[in-house]
């Protein structure tokens, strides 16, 4: 979904008021739309907080969508294989370019991956920097492929295309 109204809402009710009862809501909107795809991983992986942001939040919403979708596609969920090493500042307040540098070197993996494709959950995209580098991690695991699921995304006016008839 666009990040807008009102999938922002529910986002936000989960992750900034403690809503949990948006999670299963929030899975099964996303659940919907995988089943165009034709192949289902192998693994689901949260989006990982660090431990600091987990304690401020009780929870991780990724977590929470993740647990759902895995029962839902009968696909493991691994919620501790990743971890967020490095205590970042929140992506939600950064320029773009400054993104990717946030975030760099920000996550870890204790698992052997190889061959295995895998399905990393989170809430919302932006700019994808902390995608893309959860991503490398996995690679470096040996995964061989890497969807995203997120439940909405986002895209600042200066980067929208418009396409125009004539």
């Amino acid at each position: 979904m666009r990040y807008e109204f009102p999938a922002d809402a529910l986002i936000q009710s989960l992750k900034y008021q403690n809503n949990l009862a948006i999670a299963p809501i929030l899975a099964n909107l996303l659940f919907d739309r995988l089943q165009e795809i034709p192949e289902k991983p192998d693994i689901i992986v949260p989006m990982p907080l660090h431990p600091i942001r987990l304690r401020e939040r009780g929870f991780n919403q990724a977590m929470e969508v993740g647990r759902h979708l895995s029962q839902l596609l009968g696909i493991p969920l691994l919620p501790d294989c990743c971890s967020r090493t490095k205590h970042t500042l929140p992506q939600t307040g950064l320029p773009w370019k400054a993104r990717q540098k946030n975030i760099r070197k920000a996550f870890g993996c204790t698992i052997d991956l190889s061959g295995k494709h895998i399905a990393v959950v989170d809430d919302v995209m932006t700019s994808g920097a902390s995608l893309n580098e959860l991503a490398a991690v996995l690679r470096q695991q040996g995964a061989v492929e890497i969807s995203n699921w997120v439940i909405a995304r986002t895209l600042p006016e200066l980067h929208q295309t418009t396409v125009h008839t004539v």
